[in-house]
């Protein structure tokens, strides 16, 4: 038997995902992967790679428009 631990979103984590639903992030394709909202980069340089590697958002490329997953969007509908 396995079992997943999750770790709590915090309030930014939120909002990062509600961005990302609403269209409005995408990878900038730099080292690290660093995340723009509304074409700003986040002040959370770790926020885009931290959603990534727990699956909850995704992008196509390199570089482009960030989507939420569908796990992404049942963990929004959660918190």
């Amino acid at each position: 038997m396995t079992t997943t631990t999750y770790e709590p979103l915090s309030h930014r984590d939120r909002a990062v995902l509600r961005a990302v639903a609403g269209g409005r992030c995408r990878h900038s394709g730099e080292i690290g992967t660093p995340l723009l909202v509304d074409g700003v980069y986040s002040s959370d340089q770790s926020v885009g790679r931290r959603l990534s590697a727990a699956g909850l958002i995704a992008t196509a490329s390199g570089r482009g428009t960030t989507t939420i997953t569908a796990r992404g969007r049942v963990a929004l509908a959660t918190a």
